[in-house]
């Protein structure tokens, strides 16, 4: 499956970007998002951000078509007071948080369990895999990890299965965590009972995530906020698991007073984007201005 970027109308509703306008895509990815803003108006300015070194060379493509209106980072969006700090403050940013399709979509990348490919995960491509995790930490960490990333019922039960399983060789492939994980699930292997989930999605979620942890980087940014936006800045921040818009939902309520969220409730895709990118199902928007009560700053 292509990379086609969630709730683009809305990102480009929510954000509003005006000729001036410096914006941040914290989430870079393909970089639908972003030249979805550039196209949206002729004067303003992006400025990508993506920890996945994969996403610095799609990023030329980006450079090429718009010139000096767009720029590269290459870093953890909750490194980005450090990565921005001679670049002034934004009147904007986007989070689409989770994984890219051009991660999901690479085999190498061990992402899917749907590619027989290398366990890896790693979004950054350095650090600790998923193979390390899976092979060595003990029994209850897995289960551990399982549970809290994955909210997987047998989390103990497929934790007993993975270690028993390396005993006998290391655990190298995405296909074969997913049989370790299916034969938990005897005669429910590919499809759980009255489910569309595949009985392997969220050990992998939760794998994925705490290899990259991702819900730390998520709750470390927005308190960093207020260091790189101007006053009226928006905020766009796209969930696709209740882990992650937990951490946003928290934030909002304790952040009133510097953050009004602009949706009252939150928006999800219609039914036409569900059947064109199914991958968008379980998107949830939230927006947000900063500071001045739908004022756009800098006026």
């Amino acid at each position: 499956m292509s990379h086609v970027p969630v709730l683009v109308d809305k990102v480009i509703s929510i954000l509003s970007p005006r000729s001036g306008d410096r914006i941040i895509d914290a989430t870079f990815g393909g970089g639908g998002h972003t030249e979805a803003l550039l196209n949206s108006c002729d004067g303003c300015y992006v400025t990508g951000v993506d920890r996945d070194p994969d996403a610095a060379a799609r990023a030329r493509h980006a450079k090429s078509r718009f010139q000096d209106r767009f720029d590269f980072v290459l870093g953890k969006f909750s490194e980005l007071p450090l990565l921005l700090k001679e670049r002034g403050k934004f009147n904007g940013i986007l989070f689409d948080f989770g994984v890219s399709s051009f991660q999901l979509d690479n085999p190498e990348r061990g992402f899917a369990f749907s590619k027989d490919g290398t366990l890896d995960m790693r979004m950054s491509k350095e650090g600790i895999s998923a193979f390390d995790v899976v092979n060595t930490f003990p029994e209850e960490d897995l289960s551990d990890i399982i549970w809290v990333y994955g909210d997987e019922p047998k989390a103990r039960k497929i934790a007993a299965e993975i270690v028993h399983a390396r005993r006998h060789s290391k655990i190298t492939t995405t296909s074969e965590l997913r049989m370790i994980i299916g034969s938990v699930f005897k005669n429910q292997v590919i499809r759980k009972a009255h489910s569309n989930m595949d009985v392997s999605t969220k050990t992998f979620q939760a794998l994925r995530i705490y290899v990259n942890d991702e819900l730390s980087e998520i709750d470390i940014v927005i308190k960093h906020l207020p260091e790189i936006l101007v006053n009226g800045a928006r905020i766009v921040m796209i969930s696709f698991h209740a882990l992650e818009d937990r951490i946003v939902k928290h934030w909002s309520k304790l952040s009133r007073d510097q953050f009004t969220p602009i949706n009252k409730d939150v928006i999800k895709p219609c039914i036409d984007e569900i059947k064109a990118n199914p991958r968008s199902r379980s998107a949830i928007l939230r927006g947000f201005v900063y500071n001045d009560f739908g004022g756009r700053g800098n006026e």
